[in-house]
């Protein structure tokens, strides 16, 4: 007798996502964030790209589910700027902090940053998506004819603050409160932003 299948995931849903996934990793790795395309990383996955468009969305998300990123620039970063513009630098702080403090980002982000310091391979893919992803995001919501150096600047800040509490783990920051950095970090931040 036949089983029936209830509703639910497709079969094969999961091993089609998986062997996306898979070649993505490949072709990000050979040819770079810039010259990969969602069309050759489907052709490799052997899916319609539409198909990649469905499980991942845009190239940015692929890449970031792909390396692990733990967070979406397009959803995060609207969100965190709108509000009072006098508190956006304490905002950027805390979302990255309380981010980082959860054990699943956490690990996430401290291997990208030791993989983008160490590695070869990881650092140019890094800096592709920063200046593609991330960096364009936050100089958009700005309205600064340097908004594109001020948003670099806001990424150096907090990297090195990430830097610094996750991975170095110098004493005094890793032990310091959240509220502690985001007060003092979060004016340097803001400074950058708009001053």
């Amino acid at each position: 007798m036949a089983s029936i299948r209830g509703r639910g995931r497709p079969r094969g849903e999961t091993r089609t996502r998986e062997r996306i996934l898979a070649a993505a990793v490949d072709e990000f790795g050979e040819h770079g964030y810039d010259a990969a395309t969602i069309r050759a990383i489907a052709a490799r996955a052997e899916v319609d790209s539409a198909l990649v468009h469905h499980y991942f969305g845009t190239k940015g998300d692929l890449f970031a589910e792909a390396v692990g990123f733990p967070v979406r620039p397009d959803v995060e970063v609207p969100r965190i700027l709108h509000g009072p513009r006098d508190e956006a630098g304490e905002r950027i702080v805390r979302f990255v902090l309380e981010a980082f403090e959860r054990p699943e980002v956490r690990k996430r982000g401290v291997m990208i940053i030791r993989t983008v310091v160490g590695g070869k391979l990881a650092a140019p893919l890094a800096t592709a998506f920063l200046t593609r992803e991330l960096l364009p995001r936050i100089a958009q919501e700005l309205d600064a004819t340097d908004a594109e150096l001020r948003a670099s600047l806001v990424a150096s800040q907090v990297v090195g603050m990430i830097v610094a509490r996750y991975v170095v783990r110098a004493p005094a920051i890793a032990e310091a409160s959240i509220d502690e950095l985001v007060a003092r970090i979060g004016p340097t931040v803001q400074r950058y932003l708009f001053d």
